[in-house]
């Protein structure tokens, strides 16, 4: 038989342990909290995770400080598996923007934009195919320099075309947790985005979800990002 004193002695033990690992999980909700809050990008689980300590179910920490954060002015939101703080939504009005912050999108760069987020990974020439116009080298800088659209792969095909896809940027920006949150036909449509006279067969595709290349993608090579003009030639040198 157990003696009193033992059974007190075992539930002060209890006690402290779950004394431990209530600090415990209070300090590394407190670290992520700190991580997220000191970063001016998304910060994703595996970065936290190697910051607190060890055995911590962060993706559970990082709800728990969304549920928290809910009714709030800032909102903690998960952004393509990572995780940020922004104003709440309801709240954006008053936020006042520098105006020259965001250059404001042609309309040409909006289609394009569009056709790349939904189409990805595409080709500027199946950009051209879809849109049944040309599409400038400009219109491509623009959302490239918004950091929204980036270079994928290069597709295996004649004349190896470079594929294009968007950023976690692009999510960030457009309030998306995932691709998969793009609005379907039916939001556009009640959006006015679309007209109501559209073709019957007329469909707007499921956008990738991964970043893994696809079975016809080539990574981008060192030698490919020369070619493409975003590094200067691996033979030249400075002092020339």
């Amino acid at each position: 038989m157990t003696e009193p004193q033992d059974d007190k002695q075992n539930m002060e033990h209890e006690g402290a342990a779950a004394e431990t690992d209530d600090r415990r999980l209070t300090e590394a909700e407190r670290i992520a909290e700190a991580l997220v809050f000191a970063s001016s990008q998304p910060v994703s689980e595996a970065f936290i995770a190697e910051r607190v300590a060890s055995g911590m179910n962060i993706g559970a920490i990082m709800r728990k400080l969304k549920a928290d954060y809910a009714m709030r002015g800032v909102n903690l939101v998960q952004v393509d598996g990572a995780w940020a703080f922004r104003t709440a939504a309801d709240l954006s009005f008053v936020i006042r923007r520098d105006e020259n912050e965001v250059r404001k999108l042609s309309r040409a760069a909006l289609e394009v934009l569009a056709i790349i987020a939904y189409h990805q990974p595409v080709t500027r020439a199946e950009i051209e195919d879809i849109r049944g116009v040309q599409t400038s080298k400009g219109t491509l800088d623009v959302l490239m320099e918004s950091g929204w659209v980036r270079f994928r792969g290069r597709r295996r095909t004649p004349g190896r075309p470079v594929t294009l896809g968007t950023t976690r940027d692009f999510l960030d920006h457009f309030g998306l947790e995932e691709l998969r949150d793009l609005p379907g036909l039916e939001e556009l449509k009640g959006a006015g985005l679309l007209s109501g006279r559209i073709p019957a067969n007329f469909n707007i595709p499921s956008p990738l979800m991964s970043d893994e290349l696809t079975e016809d993608e080539d990574p981008i090579t060192q030698m490919d990002l020369e070619e493409l003009g975003l590094l200067p030639p691996s033979g030249s040198s400075s002092d020339d």
